[in-house]
């Protein structure tokens, strides 16, 4: 790869876009230096489980004879993406991160998929995943590589959707998050992720691990290439009547509007004091680079989450497990440990026991729900440690410290369903990234889209990108 080349690479989605859509470069073009870097990098960074060249290749095609023609579709029109391996794609097997379902090809595509598709968007490919999109990977199957350093953990379970884009192998991908697997990926591997509220993007089309928790969104490298892609796929469908029927804001009309006024809440005790040092020097440069551009700073106490992050392995169980009904225990065989567990689990809980989580949950909810009442956003960690290694990862079923601090930021806000954008905020001492949360109420990432522009104004974490051409 040459320097021209790799600047092609890392643009910004939306810059990217303009030269397409311009007539400077042509999708064509772009598409197949993203085949040949995947085709060089790949083998060793693990993110694609397909790689779709031929269809993308001619979906890059159409889209600069369309462009050519004077009919511009959009912002992500001509602009080669890549989204998680469970994601039903017509031409393509979607393997959900496990060997049983390596050949399943379904006769259509997920909403999310179409969407993109009819937003102009070439599909390179379909991203690795954990199995089930659960904690760990299939123990067949060699888990993605974060391009800052081979012995950091990637994230899960949207692990090859963070390598990707912070590779240079994509301008956005799609991600899922159930536990934190938007915002895993993106912050170990220096990226933006918008995890959108629960019933703001269809789930139609993707494999379940727990359909009351799971929330699809985008990971790119800023958070107006996020924006894009979100604006993209949001919105109700008829295939799912989950999905919200509200309608969805222009957020890129917002974006810009800043911070002005806004309430940034934190909880220092639960946040900052309970962190490790990089993590806390990233929450507090967050929080004074929000507070120059004009946000109030307030001190909130959170709703004591510990009881809601002990909950959430029983509750995913149960969810995990009727999905799985139709080929568990039948072929357990060709599960691997963490999935299975999961699932006899969840197949063992009795009624009243799981009716005691409902209950809790949804008090959860609620009290989380009145907090935004006093503050626009939260501001929280990823998780307490930055920086964690995959020895370290391999480890989290028996550290129970260890699951504590990589869960207890996270898995509030799925059991909750509310918006989080993580942005890239430091590094660690061995140049590890470090990322930090901001939190909005329900259906108000409009506000994390502000916020998250503004603050990567006045930041350059999320231009800097590992070296690996």
């Amino acid at each position: 790869m040459n320097a021209a080349n790799d600047e092609i690479v890392f643009l910004d989605l939306l810059e990217v876009g303009r030269r397409i859509q311009s007539g400077l470069i042509r999708s064509a073009e772009v598409t197949e230096l993203m085949l040949a870097r995947i085709e060089s990098l790949d083998p060793k960074l693990k993110s694609y489980v397909t790689v779709t060249g031929d269809a993308a290749r001619e979906q890059a095609r159409n889209a600069d004879a369309e462009i050519a023609a004077g009919h511009i579709r959009g912002a992500l029109h001509g602009v080669p993406v890549a989204v998680k391996d469970l994601l039903w794609t017509v031409g393509a097997p979607t393997s959900h991160g496990m060997p049983i379902h390596r050949d399943f090809r379904s006769a259509e595509n997920a909403t999310v998929v179409d969407r993109l598709l009819d937003s102009g968007a070439v599909l390179l490919g379909k991203l690795q995943q954990t199995e089930g999109a659960y904690g760990a990977h299939h123990p067949s199957i060699a888990a993605p590589v974060n391009p800052w350093g081979e012995s950091l953990w990637s994230g899960v379970s949207s692990s090859g959707s963070g390598v990707a884009p912070a590779a240079g192998l994509c301008f956005a991908s799609i991600g899922t998050d159930t536990g934190g697997s938007i915002r895993y990926p993106a912050a170990a591997n220096g990226i933006t992720g918008i995890k959108p509220t629960w019933g703001r993007v269809s789930r139609y089309g993707a494999f379940e691990l727990a359909g009351s928790m799971d929330h699809i969104g985008p990971l790119a490298r800023s958070t107006a290439d996020a924006a894009v892609v979100l604006q993209a796929m949001a919105g109700a469908d008829s295939r799912d009547p989950t999905a919200s029927l509200a309608p969805v804001p222009d957020y890129l009309a917002m974006m810009t509007r800043g911070v002005r006024g806004l309430r940034v809440g934190i909880d220092r005790r639960w946040t900052i004091d309970a962190a490790d040092d990089a993590t806390g020097e990233c929450l507090l440069g967050a929080l004074d680079n929000l507070q120059r551009l004009g946000a109030q700073i307030e001190t909130v106490s959170f709703p004591a989450p510990e009881q809601g992050v002990e909950d959430w392995v029983p509750l995913c169980a149960v969810e995990t497990a009727l999905a799985h009904a139709d080929i568990f225990p039948s072929r357990r065989d060709e599960y691997g440990p963490s999935l299975a567990a999961l699932i006899e689990l969840g197949s063992g809980m009795r009624a009243p026991d799981y009716q005691r989580l409902i209950a809790r949950r949804s008090e959860l909810r609620g009290r989380v729900d009145a907090l935004f009442g006093d503050v626009d956003l939260l501001l929280v960690p990823v998780a307490a440690r930055a920086g964690v290694t995959v020895d370290q990862m391999s480890m989290l079923g028996d550290d129970l410290q260890l699951f504590s601090d990589m869960m207890r930021y996270t898995t509030p806000f799925d059991l909750t369903g509310h918006p989080t954008i993580t942005l890239p905020g430091g590094r660690t001492p061995n140049g590890a990234p470090v990322g930090f949360q901001l939190v909005a109420g329900q259906f108000r990432e409009d506000l994390l889209v502000r916020a998250g522009w503004a603050y990567q104004q006045v930041t350059r974490w999320h231009l800097q990108h590992p070296d690996i051409s």
